[in-house]
């Protein structure tokens, strides 16, 4: 009886090792997933002109974080890297200095004094974006000798004007 035991328990096993490998195989045989297509790349950004920029810009310089208008600029722009200016209230027009890389315009300007903190000489750098009839974009200005307060960044919306 034992050995009929036994011969029986090998039986078993064995059918049972064979539905194990069946399955596994038929898994192995499954055609492989399609890989998906790759996403399209973006098309470049449009390149930005000069020429597209000559004109008179004017709107608020504000806080990053606040809505409050520090003050109102003007820029006046060429249509190439020459003769541009940036005027601000009570001041006479200031240098200000352009580039273009892809579709963004670089700026600086300065120093000059602070026309927000009296004394202090401050020199910016910046970067806007045409975004229709705007140049919007932000404003880092640099204060010399202002200690933990010596950087500033300035959200700027500037219109052009016809």
């Amino acid at each position: 009886m034992r050995a009929s035991a036994v011969f029986s328990c090998a039986i078993l096993l064995i059918a049972c090792a064979k539905k194990e490998q069946k399955a596994a195989d038929t898994t192995a045989a499954a055609a492989p997933a399609a890989t998906p297509a790759p996403a399209p790349s973006p098309a470049p950004a449009a390149t930005l002109s000069l020429a597209d920029l000559a004109g008179k810009w004017i709107g608020p310089a504000r806080p990053e974080n606040s809505d409050s208008v520090l003050v109102i600029a003007t820029i006046t722009a060429t249509a190439d890297t020459t003769g541009w200016t940036i005027t601000l209230p009570k001041r006479p027009p200031l240098p200000f200095h352009v580039s273009v890389s892809g579709d963004s315009l670089l700026f600086s300007n300065g120093p000059y004094e602070s026309v927000l903190r009296k004394g202090v000489q401050v020199t910016n750098t910046g970067v806007l974006h045409k975004q229709g009839d705007k140049l919007v974009g932000i404003n880092v200005a640099h204060y010399k000798g202002a200690g933990a307060d010596s950087v500033r960044r300035i959200r700027m919306e500037l219109t052009k004007q016809p």
